[in-house]
Formats: C-alpha cells, structure tokens, sequence
C-alpha cells in the first residue's frame, strides 16, 4: 500500500518538459456547473416564476473582454423549467450582486431601483461641487433651510397636540414622584415594624427559655431529695400483695394510691387475676415413714375399712327421698353418725 502514497515521480535524465504537447483550450471554454437561481425571476417566454434557491444544472463561461478590478466576470446560462427557454445572467462584483441579462425579468426591484436613483443623484451632486464653489454654498444653504422647516413643523405638530389634548405634563411628573417618595416611606415603616416584631419576639423567648430552665432546676433538685434509694428488684412487684389500705377503698373521699400499668394489665400474685391463676405454689413433700410389721397385718383391715367408710360418705351425701318426696337430712346426719362409729 506504501507504493501507492508516493509524492516524488521519477524523472528520467533524459527528460525534456518543452517536449510535452499542450492543451490549447479555448478562452471562452464552457463547464457544467450546479447552482441555484440567485433571485426570483419571470420566464418572458412562458411567464413561469423561478424563485430564488432553485437549482439548475447551468453552464458557465468567462465574459471576454470585461473586467471590474482585475476580476473576471463570469456568465451563467440556465433553462426555464417549463418551456425550457434559455436564459443568463452575469456575476455583478461592483455591487456584490448578480446582473440580469437575456431571457427573463428579475422580479421585486423596487427598493434596489430607489437605492440605484439616490446614488445616482448623489454622483452628479458630487460632481457639481468639485467643478463649481458657488454650488456649494447654494447646497449648504438648501440643506440649512430644510433643517429649519423640518425643526419648525415638529413644533407646530407639538403644539396642536398640546391644544388638543391640554395634558399638564409638569403636573403628571410632579404627581408621581409624589407618589414615589409615599411609597418609599411605606416600605420604610414597614421593615422598621418588621425589625421592631422580630426583636421583640426574640426577646419574649429568650424570657420563656430561661423562666423554663429554672423551673427544670427546680423540679430535679426536689425530685432528688424526695427519691429515696431502694434495693427491692424488678420481679419483686410480682410477688408483693397490697393491703386495702395502700390500694385505696371508697367512694368516700379516701385518695387511692397510684395503680401501675402492669397491675391493671395482668395484676399480681395476691389479686385473682390472670397471673394469680397461671402461678402455682409448689406444695412441700410429705415424709416417708417405712411402715412396722404389726401394721404391715393390720394394713389390709384398715383398707377394707376406708373403703367401707368412703362408700358410706358417698351414700350420705345423696339425699334420701321419703314417701312423700321430700329429703329427711337429719336421717342422714345419724347415718353418717353410726357409720362413723363403727369404722372405728
């Protein structure tokens, strides 16, 4: 690929440049080129409007013998795009413009015409006042005398309107600045206000924060002396019972004492709530006593016994009906009596 990059050739020693045969093109040579139309113009042809920005595939060539400034003045020629007439133009450098030349008419001349005709008056003024001094006094005295009429006409049309609309200005200017220097004041007094709210609030405050801190004060240093130090445990309060004097009796003026949520809520082992009924005390253990052989030989009689007496409890406890229907408790009373006698 490097030999393709190449920027110096090889030129034979031999190599003669006068040898190589030139090109003899002609000067008013023509090339495609691709533009667009450089203003609205009108087919004479046809009567097609061409807008500006259009584009064409036109040819161009060298105006021969016109030169502005040592530039070339180039040549343009196009086709219109509906009867296909040719029409040209020519670059104009002296105004930075295009010139219209053969096939159409260029359209919305109007301020370009006035501006052509100032300059042109301006041109021949010129000249008139380089050849002649008189007609440059009478120029300057023209010019003086229509500044004058200008300036007396702006000061009649000042007047009418004063007359008509008899508006005191003097007096409208005097009204608002009073109203501006009102209002300047307003807003004076109201920051002032502002100021004087925000400082007495500030103060109030600082008041009230200090009157707080010494209450604050006050209240832990009574609350220290009266605390007392105690030893008891968390879990004591649930196995303390409260007398009826600590709980407070009555609806008869008598002030109770303060009842702890967790007393209101499950209560304690004294009261017959619900943790009351979930504690149980464990019972002591009866002693052992290895029963003698003598009792050992009396232990099957006195089973037989305790189960005759628990057979008669349990028949005393059912009431006897008589004839009559009616329960007799003294017979069972006896009963129970003589039951009881005879077990032992």
């Amino acid at each position: 690929m490097s030999e393709r990059k190449v920027l110096n050739k090889y030129y034979p020693p031999d190599f003669d440049p006068s040898k190589i045969p030139k090109l003899k093109l002609p000067k008013d040579r023509q090339y495609v080129v691709r533009l667009m139309a450089p203003f609205n113009m009108r087919c004479k042809t046809c009567g097609e409007y061409i807008y500006k920005g259009k584009k064409f595939n036109a040819r161009k060539e060298t105006v021969q013998n016109e030169l502005y400034m040592g530039l070339p003045i180039f040549r343009f020629y196009i086709k219109c795009t509906r009867c296909l007439a040719e029409i040209t133009f020519k670059t104009d450098p002296e105004n930075t413009d295009y010139a219209m030349e053969h096939g159409a008419t260029r359209n919305f001349q109007a301020e370009k015409l006035v501006e052509e005709a100032e300059k042109r008056v301006q041109l021949e003024r010129e000249e008139e006042e380089l050849n002649n001094p008189m007609k440059v006094l009478e120029n300057r005295t023209k010019d003086s005398k229509m500044e004058m009429e200008v300036l007396e006409n702006l000061q009649e049309l000042k007047e009418l309107n004063q007359r008509q609309a008899l508006v005191d200005f003097e007096g409208m200017i005097g009204r608002y600045r009073e109203m501006e220097q009102r209002e300047k004041e307003r807003e004076k007094e109201e920051d002032e206000r502002e100021t004087k709210e925000m400082l007495d609030r500030a103060l109030v405050k600082r008041l009230r924060d200090s009157d707080s801190d010494s209450e604050k004060e006050e209240e832990s240093s009574s609350s220290s002396q009266s605390r007392k130090p105690s030893t008891d445990k968390p879990t004591d309060i649930l196995t303390t019972v409260k007398t009826p004097e600590a709980q407070g009796t009555s609806a008869g003026g008598v002030k109770r004492a303060k009842v702890e949520s967790w007393e209101r809520s499950v209560g304690t082992l004294g009261s017959k709530g619900a943790l009351g009924s979930l504690v149980v005390r464990k019972k002591p253990a009866a002693a052992f006593i290895k029963p003698s052989p003598v009792a050992a030989a009396a232990a099957p009689t006195s089973q037989t016994d305790s189960k005759a007496s628990t057979a008669d409890s349990k028949n005393a406890s059912r009431p006897v009906t008589t004839q009559n229907g009616s329960s007799s408790l003294s017979l069972l009373g006896e009963y129970s009596d003589s039951d009881s006698n005879d077990s032992e």
